[in-house]
């Protein structure tokens, strides 16, 4: 066992659960939620298929099966054969045209995919959306959505998608929404290895579906800039140090998702990384009516405030802020190292 995996992840000698079975559904999507679980550390992904007893039937990068041994491997599974535990399926599902599923044909059968993975959630245990994609249509429905693609159990933010607000998978749940794009691997791994013990119930998702062990966070908990936000000490071009909420559009003070606590790698998250939070893990990612790169304003005051902040305390609180911004941010902010350091603290604390 990898040194990386939590001590309190074996399951104990007296357990004797069968293992499960995964099928992973390549829909429309680029494939980056796969290249993301790749990259999966803490533990890495087969360590946690290992402590989730979990066995991959099928993944377009890590599956055995291919040509005619993948479609015999559906059909066992389609006719009863072969049991399916978990079905995990990545990219939006494309309805399109007209509603036929056309646009998007398994290869080597004809059979819109759209049909295929309606037929796989009736037989799964549990139904795993992984990425934004999947759970609400995302980037792939952005736009005009000439493709009328949609999630598995939401249309962008309203309930339905192609399965249908009353789906229930096997064990009772509807399909669980691992939103993001792409999706944190750890979000994957953690939730695999919940269904593989049998710990996470219908109490454990949110409103979209989402595991609430990272949808009860907000990307702002966390986040290196958190100071410069406190003061509303900004940035205003990109690749500066201070917030980037009030001018470069970020809105992590609304999105939900514990990235700046749980980096990528032990390192990484769109913020530090000198960019603003777009929102990728919410049912609405794809639609805003601004540049990414840019703050709307009404008479100066940011449209999109922090959830659960009233703007009349926003605007009394900033303006408190700023003016008792100390220089070292205020310089900061718009430098893109630290220009000035922390001064020495002067004498005891009291």
């Amino acid at each position: 066992m990898p040194r990386d995996v939590p001590p309190n992840f074996p399951p104990s000698a007296s357990d004797k659960r069968a293992r499960l079975t995964l099928f992973w559904l390549q829909s429309g999507g680029c494939g980056g939620c796969s290249m993301s679980l790749l990259n999966a550390d803490s533990p890495d992904l087969f360590a946690a298929l290992d402590v989730g007893r979990i066995d991959v039937l099928a993944h377009p990068s890590l599956g055995e099966a291919s040509g005619e041994d993948y479609h015999a491997l559906v059909g066992r599974i389609l006719s009863g054969q072969q049991p399916l535990d978990i079905l995990c399926v990545e990219g939006a599902i494309l309805r399109g045209p007209s509603g036929t599923g056309s646009f998007h044909l398994q290869p080597g059968t004809g059979k819109p995919v759209m049909h295929l993975a309606a037929e796989l959630a009736s037989l799964a245990r549990h139904v795993v959306a992984i990425g934004s994609c999947s759970a609400y249509g995302g980037i792939s429905a952005a736009g005009d959505n000439v493709t009328e693609a949609c999630g598995l159990a939401f249309d962008g933010a309203e309930p339905g998608g192609v399965l249908g607000t009353a789906f229930r998978s096997r064990s009772g749940l509807p399909p669980i929404n691992i939103a993001g794009c792409p999706t944190h691997p750890g979000w994957i791994v953690e939730t695999l290895v919940q269904l593989g013990h049998g710990t996470l119930g219908a109490s454990d998702l949110d409103a979209y579906g989402r595991p609430r062990f990272y949808a009860d966070h907000l990307v702002h908990h966390g986040c290196t800039r958190n100071e410069f936000y406190e003061y509303k000490a900004s940035a205003k071009e990109p690749g500066q140090l201070g917030c980037l909420m009030e001018h470069l559009g970020c809105i992590g003070t609304q999105v939900h998702g514990d990235c700046n606590m749980r980096a990528w790698n032990g390192e990484g998250s769109c913020i530090r990384g000198g960019y603003p939070c777009i929102g990728c893990t919410e049912p609405t990612f794809g639609e805003r009516d601004a540049p990414y790169l840019e703050t709307p304003k009404r008479g100066g005051i940011p449209v999109g405030l922090p959830t659960d902040m009233p703007k009349a305390w926003f605007v009394a609180l900033a303006s408190l802020a700023k003016a008792a911004t100390p220089e070292r941010l205020r310089k900061n902010a718009l430098a893109e190292r630290i220009a000035v350091p922390p001064g020495k603290a002067s004498g005891k604390p009291k």
